[in-house]
């Protein structure tokens, strides 16, 4: 069995094979397009039994590795930080493709459980769309921002309430008012206004699809209590398909709501985690905020020791990840999955 380690760019791609004991048999460099691709593929026929490996820069190796997995062959990923190491115990010195190259696939060969490359679906399309939609919404808060002021110098006895500047009939009617008004300041004003009723047409236009994928393919994501359409999306869109995760505590590790020991002697204790993902951890902060919430809108006989209380609490403290790997569809499980109830966790020391 050989093993092909790939060194990616924007323009030239290298390939090295390895055998079974890491020793180099060939290397191939070519052109980081479909006529490249096409020669990899030639190439890639030599060989009786292969697995290739790629550095994780998705950026550069997506193309590629579309046309691989269509091909028929196996595409692991190797992190940029499991390489250091295998450079520096390599008998080559220097750094330079070949080498990088050879790296990649020594460490294909060394580690296991590596994650396997894919095909997109549609949870990509869900991550693109939101990380737009966020983008859409930092550009209209600048604008929402520098037209609030520009409407107080024109006239400072206008009042705006808060978040109002997203609402179509509330923009038109300040466009109107400022049809009249003569100066730069006002123009500005106008222009901005405009602009902000297109932003808020297109962030509407993407929250609609959005929601319509997330609830087309994970309709009990987003049944999860708090759970909205655009932290399910999040989620999704950074997950990434969840069957690249061994193991709940793996993916709870991923996300940063595992938590970190901290003790020595017979009292455990364990703190936050700062660490992991931060767009998914902020989606369960959220979910979690909106739990309790909730439990303090209940009725009187509802107390903060009553069950919903306790469990949006804990929540709260550790994020308990069983209720999204339960509600996401996993292809090629192999591990079991505890039941959607939240369930209590050590004691956080507070610090």
């Amino acid at each position: 069995m050989a093993v092909i380690g790939i060194d990616a760019h924007k323009d030239w791609h290298t390939l090295v094979a390895v055998d079974e004991v890491g020793r180099r048999i060939k290397e191939l460099t070519v052109e980081a397009r479909a006529v490249g691709h096409r020669k990899i593929l030639t190439w890639l026929e030599g060989f009786e039994t292969v697995t290739v490996a790629v550095e994780d820069c998705r950026h550069l190796t997506r193309r590629l590795e579309a046309d691989l997995l269509k091909a028929g062959h196996r595409v692991v990923r190797v992190h940029t930080r499991l390489m250091a190491g295998m450079r520096r115990s390599s008998r080559e010195r220097g750094k330079s493709d070949p080498i990088d190259a050879e790296a990649v696939a020594r460490v294909a060969l060394r580690e296991e459980d590596l994650p396997t490359a894919e095909l997109p679906g549609t949870s990509r399309d869900i991550k693109l769309l939101s990380d737009h939609r966020r983008t859409l919404v930092a550009q209209r808060t600048a604008m929402q921002s520098k037209a609030r002021w520009f409407l107080h110098e024109i006239d400072p006895e206008l009042e705006i309430p808060s978040r109002a500047l997203r609402r179509y009939h509330l923009l038109d009617e300040l466009i109107e008012y400022l049809e009249p008004v003569d100066g730069a300041v006002a123009e500005i004003a106008r222009d901005l206004l405009v602009d902000i009723r297109e932003l808020t047409a297109r962030i509407n236009t993407l929250e609609s699809r959005l929601s319509r994928l997330v609830r087309a393919g994970h309709p009990s994501l987003v049944a999860v209590p708090g759970m909205g359409t655009l932290g399910a999306a999040m989620i999704i869109g950074e997950t990434a398909g969840i069957a690249r995760f061994r193991s709940r505590d793996a993916y709870a590790r991923f996300n940063g709501t595992a938590p970190i020991p901290v003790w020595s002697g017979n009292k455990v204790r364990v703190r936050l985690s700062r660490g992991g993902n931060r767009t998914i951890n902020t989606a369960l902060h959220m979910a979690a905020l909106t739990q309790i919430v909730w439990a303090r809108k209940a009725p009187p006989t509802t107390t903060s020791s009553s069950p919903p209380a306790r469990r949006a609490k804990r929540l709260c403290g550790c994020y308990d990840v069983d209720f999204r790997i339960a509600s996401m569809p996993l292809r090629r499980r192999t591990w079991s999955l505890p039941s959607s109830r939240l369930r209590a966790m050590p004691q956080w020391s507070g610090r």
